[in-house]
């Protein structure tokens, strides 16, 4: 059966990441049999990491603060995760379906495809987006 997205509930979370003023800062987005739909959201990044298994995949968008001594700024991730044990038909169908999620989640920094634990780690992420963003002060002080 082919995959479906709930559009609707999926741009929802993910104008809840968006907006500054909220407090959540991550969202993932999981099959419900063949449709893809929110899953877990959460204001701590860590806690998005524990939605990582070995036995799933999902998609998530997430929003980091980086900046430099000049200006701080939001940037966002979509992050591809593949669990280790997942099948190799479910990882084929991934790539595929994250046509899907794009549809909803437009507007991001950097895309990752991970299914490595070590590269969720959010100092590395950070440095991604850091060097996707463009102009860097950091040598400059207050």
């Amino acid at each position: 059966m082919a995959t479906k997205i709930d559009k609707e509930a999926c741009r929802a979370a993910y104008n809840l990441v968006r907006d500054d003023g909220s407090a959540v800062i991550w969202v993932t987005f999981k099959y419900d049999g063949s449709t893809i739909v929110p899953g877990e959201q959460g204001a701590e990044y860590q806690d998005f990491i524990l939605e990582c298994t070995d036995d799933v995949r999902l998609f998530a968008f997430v929003r980091f603060t980086t900046g430099d001594a000049m200006s701080k700024r939001s940037k966002f991730a979509l992050i591809t995760w593949i669990g280790e044990n997942v099948s190799g038909l479910q990882r084929a169908k991934t790539g595929t379906d994250k046509t899907l999620v794009k549809e909803v989640v437009q507007n991001f920094a950097k895309e990752f495809v991970i299914s490595d634990r070590k590269e969720l780690e959010e100092d590395f992420i950070k440095s991604e987006l850091k060097k996707a963003g463009g102009a860097n002060y950091d040598a400059q002080t207050e």
